[in-house]
């Protein structure tokens, strides 16, 4: 089959883009990713054994809502072209529209003309993201726009997947049919996400934090705990791997509590230079709050420090709570600096507590894996191409595509 993804994301350092794309390319499918472009990028590339086709540069620390709008709108349409011109060339059989934003998928509106199925593969719920980003209540003109976008998004979609099924339940209540909606977590890839070895040898305690620097994820908050406890941990470092709109003010709040010296703020790395990293860590640290957004989106971190085989604490969110106990993580009260300050001198001085959580955890992500996952996934990508070939017929680009041993599924 011919794939489309197409996503407002880097694609190198989103992992649940790569994991679907590469997915699908490893059984033989072409896949075309179409994403955003980093400085010294190139526009067009193989990335392993996808085509990633990067169409416009965005600086990751954009934090105005409207210059953050007109960068996503400029991108539908670059989008959208280029989409019509690939499909007039060689016809996709379905396109997988990753949000945020929702309405990326009219990008699609083409394909979709001709015969192509699409999935709207919703990571964040728009509403809720976007209010927890910008202050908006949920009663406010902004909220319901956001709502009506979502629902308009879904309409015109074949298929909605949702990150979490908290999610799934919140979407169905709202804007799709329960048989036109999945739910699929975002567990790591175990070609990437799986112990290497580690290679550091340094003596020191190293707690790390890998991803975007947003208000709702909280490193605030771990900076203010790390603070707390430095003093007595004085082998201790925290390291911060990852860009976004607080980086700035992340980086005041370390010199603002001294810590130049202890903390050290990277910018992006790859996702298999993370998995590396992540590896070589001593603990990990998912410090996001819990009064809004953050109580129910689903961090991809979690897993991806248990399937390297490094404890990780996480605050006790609604949706942590659903999917963790206290055998695979330890938990903090969400918010509270000095809880998670308590957190992490606990699991400093307790080396046999960490190996425990960690072997336990390594338990959990063998049970719960991409492994799994990936059957459900491909068995939706190819129910939807089976039924474009149904209504639209074996035309040259369709006929010989699809397995007949899959069309009884």
């Amino acid at each position: 089959m011919k794939i489309c993804m197409l996503a407002y994301a880097f694609y190198e350092s989103d992992t649940r883009i790569m994991r679907y794309a590469e997915t699908l390319a490893q059984r033989g499918d072409q896949v075309d990713v179409i994403a955003l472009r980093r400085e010294n990028q190139g526009v067009t590339g193989m990335v392993d054994v996808v085509n990633v086709f990067r169409i416009q540069r965005r600086s990751p620390n954009t934090a105005g809502k409207f210059s953050y709008l007109v960068e996503v709108l400029l991108f539908l349409l670059q989008a959208m072209v280029l989409l019509a011109r690939r499909h007039v060339v060689s016809r996709y059989q379905v396109v997988h529209v990753h949000s945020v934003p929702d309405f990326l998928v009219l990008a699609a509106w083409f394909p979709k003309l001709t015969g192509a199925r699409i999935i709207l593969d919703i990571h964040d719920l728009l509403p809720e993201f976007y209010a927890s980003k910008y202050g908006a209540a949920p009663d406010s003109l902004l909220y319901r726009s956001l709502v009506l976008t979502e629902q308009v998004s879904v309409i015109f979609s074949d298929h909605v997947i949702a990150a979490n099924d908290l999610w799934l339940d919140r979407l169905i209540s709202r804007s799709v049919q329960k048989e036109k909606c999945s739910s699929m977590v975002n567990v790591p890839d175990e070609a990437i996400f799986s112990p290497k070895g580690r290679t550091r040898s340094d003596g020191k305690f190293i707690i790390l934090y890998p991803g975007t620097l947003n208000w709702h994820q909280g490193v605030d908050i771990a900076l203010r705990a790390f603070a707390l406890i430095a003093h007595e941990v004085p082998e201790v470092e925290f390291h911060i791997y990852g860009e976004g709109p607080h980086q700035a003010s992340l980086a005041q709040l370390v010199q603002e509590l001294g810590l130049q010296t202890r903390v050290r703020m990277n910018g992006f790395v790859s996702t298999r230079e993370i998995a590396r990293l992540i590896e070589d860590a001593d603990l990990g640290v998912v410090p996001k709050r819990t009064d809004g957004f953050g109580d129910e989106a689903f961090s991809t971190k979690i897993m991806e420090f248990m399937a390297l085989g490094v404890p990780v604490i996480i605050p006790d969110s609604r949706v942590d709570t659903q999917y963790f106990n206290h055998s695979i993580a330890r938990f903090f009260k969400g918010g509270d600096e000095r809880d998670l300050a308590q957190a992490m001198l606990a699991l400093i001085g307790q080396p046999e507590l960490r190996n425990q959580l960690a072997s336990n955890a390594l338990e959990f992500v063998e049970r719960n894996n991409w492994g799994r996952m990936k059957v459900k996934y491909l068995a939706l990508i190819d129910s939807l191409a089976a039924k474009r070939a149904e209504t639209f017929g074996p035309a040259s680009e369709i006929a010989g595509v699809i397995d007949p041993k899959l069309r009884g599924r």
